[in-house]
């Protein structure tokens, strides 16, 4: 059985609950709140498992390997129906560079442990911390939408034609949190669109925070409330 430890507004997290979720996997879920008591994520039980202190963690049998984006290669090179991976090189080489723009550029000045750094340790305050938040999520997407827009590739609803990929995977996350930190999508016209498209299909609405077996219960659908 396949078991996965997360956390519900975990960007990593998401992304790899997706990816399970769109290849059809079942996995069990494993709670690690990142904030309550200090952080779960800095156990040693946990960090036995994982000595970076953070999630995702993923375990398939006897394999153990964290780091969301090779948890999804991993999942494409062992399960590769259906894909999340183009077949062809150059399309390949163009969604991974959508990916890390995310994975890579936007998402480490933003994580948690960044936000609680900057916080304590130089004592900005929550609107200083906003900027900051504000400013890498606009570079990424200013750079993101260019490459969509000048792209070959992008034929159809998502970043790369009519196949989900893990551009797409890796964008989802970072724009509900720009959008959790109260950034408008207007100035992206075309992220916009991809995250309209991407946010009717089941395994991305399955895979949201709010639908996580540890979202708090005021902010569960209406549906998944009073079920773990």
């Amino acid at each position: 059985m396949m078991q996965l430890y997360s956390y519900y507004r975990s960007s990593a997290s998401y992304r790899v609950r997706i990816a399970l979720n769109y290849k059809g996997l079942d996995y069990t879920h494993h709670s690690i709140h990142l904030v309550k008591n200090g952080g779960e994520q800095h156990t040693p039980e946990y960090k036995a498992l994982n000595p970076q202190a953070q999630v995702p963690t993923f375990i398939d049998g006897n394999f153990l390997i964290t780091q969301s984006m090779a948890i999804m290669e991993y999942l494409e090179e062992k399960y590769p129906k259906p894909r999340i991976l183009p077949k062809n090189l150059e399309q390949r080489a163009y969604v991974r560079q959508l990916a890390m723009i995310s994975v890579a550029d936007i998402h480490p000045l933003n994580n948690l442990k960044v936000l609680n750094h900057i916080s304590g340790e130089f004592g900005i305050t929550r609107e200083q911390k906003t900027v900051w938040y504000h400013k890498w999520v606009q570079q990424g997407f200013d750079a993101i939408e260019k490459l969509l827009d000048r792209s070959p590739f992008r034929t159809g609803p998502y970043c790369c034609g009519d196949d989900v990929t893990i551009a797409d995977m890796c964008l989802i996350p970072q724009v509900y949190n720009a959008q959790r930190y109260e950034m408008s999508l207007a100035a992206w016209p075309l992220i916009s669109a991809i995250e309209q498209n991407c946010l009717k299909l089941k395994s991305f609405i399955d895979a949201s925070p709010e639908c996580q077996p540890d979202a708090p219960e005021d902010q569960r659908p209406a549906f998944l409330k009073g079920h773990s």
